[in-house]
């Protein structure tokens, strides 16, 4: 099946034209850039994950080191990437009024 898109080259082309026609060119930008902030965000959080299971095996799980390890809520302060992607995101809707202004 895909070795139909190599040899066809043409094909490659007629697939590109559809998406675009599809889902516009201007949607297919936000979908990528959403695109690879979800994965910024789940490779983060599964680097957090192996850096916590570290963490995990080498303390000893004596009740003192337990009770004072600090645990992540709802209501504590985002994490730097959390809080980059609010201002990316802040920026993005401001460049989107002032280019609607125009």
């Amino acid at each position: 099946m895909f070795r139909n898109l190599v040899d066809h080259p043409w094909v490659l082309v007629i697939l590109v034209v559809l998406v675009i026609a599809l889902f516009g060119s201007k949607r297919l930008p936000d979908a990528a850039r959403g695109l690879g902030r979800s994965m910024r965000i789940f490779k983060s959080e599964v680097k957090e994950m192996k850096n916590d299971g570290k963490e995990e095996t080498t303390a000893s799980p004596s009740p003192s080191t337990t009770a004072t390890a600090p645990t992540r809520t709802q209501d504590s302060e985002p994490t730097a990437l959390e809080a980059k992607l609010a201002a990316e995101d802040a920026a993005q809707k401001n460049a989107e009024q002032q280019s609607r202004a125009s």
